[in-house]
């Protein structure tokens, strides 16, 4: 009996050993895929097709993080849009302030009172990173860094970045200054479509300032196919971030890493996100993704609305409705979250619609009032199927907001009958001239 009991034994030993390093192998062939998010909890990475504003792989994409050096995306946003707008030119001087100067590295190492130009300082930006750059363009478009901050912020939410916080122009550490990976997308995207000209900095691959040289931080130009920008990142709170566009023939995407334990396990990763999401990127350009905005007209800050479906969190999003101002709007219908499948074509600049139109409701972010268009006319039936959704802008208390509305009525009875179908179906609306 005892031989036997140890024969057994010795087998079940053998099997289990054998269960262990199968179940091993499983787990790495298999849960790859998952590794990034499950060890590292800083992790997060967004790819979107920058032709269709599709979302092409997420993971954590709206969770918050640190900017970290990202920052100095918005901060050349700002630059660029003060360019365009002949506020400034590039031979334009750049004074650098005590407090510039004594920003923490990476840093040029300028004095107080030393200047530079506007030209130089994009470069620098772009290549070294430089905190003491970035201070003193803050100081410049902004009087001080922190009022500087806030503009940034409320240009990040007018371009649709919900969920990001700055308080400094460099990425310099700060609990308060927060983003997601989706946001910075989003970033990125817009640069590139509101920018064209400028956004070739961000393929520089070295720049001369003085007697050095200073090389791109981003080791992906000129090692990866097609990428041409555009900023890495790093905080000990952040981990390593990069945001990378690429263009092969017709396909473009762009594509956000944060989190990265290192540089190069950061590179790595972005470079594998790219090989395998940028062949499913598709051909066909659908327009400008992020809405922009003007000064024409009136003078009243409109925004340019984008033709096709701009990139959505692939999470559900938490949809909040907003009351419109100009108009005494209804009380607005409770709007379960509920991600697009496949948005309707929506008119691009709400002025060029005229005639009576109804609203259904109003969102703090574009996004939002396109899924609820969506959701809405799908719920309707019939009852929409003749009509067009579009969005228009307003403001409150400095914050934008995007009303969700239908046009297409040919006079103020056919709107007004229309809301009334909606209302037996509990659709909460309203009928207006536009």
């Amino acid at each position: 009996m005892f031989p036997v009991f140890a024969n057994t034994a010795s087998a079940m030993n053998r099997l289990y050993s054998v269960f262990n390093i199968v179940t091993l192998a499983v787990f790495l062939l298999v849960g790859v895929t998952l590794l990034p998010a499950a060890a590292n909890p800083k992790y997060a990475a967004i790819v979107i097709d920058a032709n269709s504003g599709k979302t092409l792989y997420s993971s954590s994409a709206e969770a918050h993080r640190y900017p970290a050096s990202l920052t100095k995306m918005m901060t050349l946003y700002m630059v660029f849009d003060a360019l365009q707008r002949r506020q400034i030119s590039k031979s334009s001087r750049i004074k650098i302030s005590k407090y510039a100067a004594g920003r923490p590295p990476s840093k040029i190492g300028f004095r107080p009172g030393q200047t530079i130009s506007v030209e130089a300082a994009i470069q620098l930006l772009v290549t070294k990173s430089a905190n003491d750059v970035a201070a003193a363009v803050g100081e410049f478009l902004g009087g001080t860094e922190g009022k500087f901050a806030r503009k940034m912020t409320r240009k990040a939410h007018q371009l649709g970045m919900r969920s990001t916080t700055f308080r400094n122009a460099s990425g310099l550490p700060n609990s308060a200054q927060k983003t997601t990976a989706h946001d910075m997308a989003r970033l990125g995207l817009a640069l590139r479509e509101h920018f064209p000209r400028h956004f070739k900095y961000f393929s520089t691959r070295s720049y001369k300032y003085g007697k050095r040289r200073y090389r791109n931080h981003n080791r992906l130009l000129g090692t990866v196919k097609g990428v041409d920008g555009i900023k890495t990142g790093y905080i000990r709170a952040s981990g390593f971030n990069l945001v990378s566009t690429v263009s092969r023939g017709k396909r473009r995407i762009v594509a956000v890493v944060m989190g990265g334990k290192t540089g190069k396990r950061r590179n790595a990763h972005m470079a594998k996100l790219i090989a395998k999401y940028l062949p499913r990127a598709t051909k066909r350009r659908g327009g400008p993704l992020i809405a922009k905005r003007s000064t024409k007209g009136s003078g009243k800050r409109v925004a340019a609305l984008p033709k096709s479906n701009a990139p959505v969190p692939a999470e559900k999003p938490n949809v909040v409705v907003a009351a419109a101002v100009s108009t005494p709007d209804v009380k607005q219908p409770e709007a379960r979250p509920e991600a697009p499948q496949g948005i309707d074509p929506v008119t691009t600049s709400s002025n060029r619609v005229e005639g009576w139109v109804i609203q259904v409701a109003s969102m703090p972010s574009e996004s939002e009032a396109l899924t609820f268009l969506n959701k809405t006319k799908k719920r309707a039936g019939r009852t929409l199927a003749s009509v067009s959704p579009f969005t228009q802008t307003f403001e409150r208390n400095g914050q934008l907001y995007y009303r969700a509305r239908y046009h297409g009525f040919r006079s103020k009875s056919a709107a007004r009958k229309t809301c009334g179908a909606l209302k037996r179906k509990k659709i909460a609306c309203y009928a207006v001239l536009q």
